[in-house]
């Protein structure tokens, strides 16, 4: 069955919204002011003495080389290299979860191991990417994963969302974010999260028929997936893969477009 843009959208718009507590929290957040402990004109006297400084000054500096959002090191890095601390570090986690059925808990037996949960690791991924190229335009948003994970282009700059439209995207983003709502991801446990993305999985689910258009692993991915007991190897990989191609995709489309 041919999905309509107009269905796309529909799909794609709750899914965007359900995406950025999470996100947003990871970026965002800077609980013990990191982020200061650097920056010029911060409390801290440059000529403090170690010897003046308490041991959680120094604990404080401590995390704050570590490149994580919300530390001073994290603040430093370029666009690029943000970009592929997604990549590298929750693309993994995304990927595992896709490969991994049990991550997701009692929905992942709601589902079977499908594209839909690959789908929307990488769905995932790219809103994050974008938004470290300071993309956070909804409508692009659903363009950007029209375009790579549907092979859609879709201009939403003439359609007016309406109320009724607004509201029912409202209520299935809060429907598939879950118990991440509300706390901005900081919060948010390997669990927490590895259940929110079986649901944004689920959603993905009703544009079935065009899963298999966004990008998937290579042919030998898939043939080590059919295996025995060495199959999760093969379907990891192929996400894997996958999802640094659906990353490299996305930059395109945002140089395209003059947001890289």
């Amino acid at each position: 069955m041919t999905i309509s843009d107009d269905d796309l959208v529909r799909v794609l718009r709750p899914f965007v919204r359900a995406t950025r507590p999470v996100l947003d929290g990871l970026r965002e957040s800077d609980p013990f002011g990191l982020r200061a402990r650097v920056t010029p004109g911060s409390d801290r006297a440059a000529d403090t003495s170690d010897e003046e400084r308490s041991l959680a000054d120094k604990i404080l500096d401590a995390l704050a080389s570590v490149k994580v959002p919300g530390t001073s090191a994290w603040a430093a890095m370029d666009v690029p290299a943000r970009s592929d601390w997604w990549v590298y570090r929750v693309g993994r986690f995304t990927t595992l979860i896709a490969a991994i059925p049990g991550l997701g808990g009692a929905l992942a037996r709601t589902l079977p191991v499908s594209d839909a949960v690959g789908a929307a690791g990488e769905g995932l991924l790219l809103v994050a990417i974008a938004g470290e190229h300071g993309v956070r335009s909804e409508d692009r948003l659903v363009e950007l994963l029209a375009s790579v994970l549907f092979q859609r282009e879709l201009d939403l700059a003439a359609r007016e969302l309406t109320a009724a439209e607004d509201a029912a995207a409202d209520a299935r983003a809060e429907e598939l974010t879950g118990d991440l709502a509300g706390d901005g991801g900081k919060r948010a446990t390997l669990k927490r999260v590895g259940s929110a993305v079986w649901r944004l999985g689920r959603a993905l689910w009703g544009v079935e028929d065009e899963l298999d258009k966004r990008p998937h692993g290579r042919f030998y991915h898939q043939w080590l997936g059919l295996l025995p007991v060495v199959g999760v190897v093969g379907k990891y990989l192929g996400e894997w893969s996958g999802l640094k191609r659906a990353a490299k995709q996305a930059r395109a489309w945002l140089l395209d477009r003059g947001f890289a």
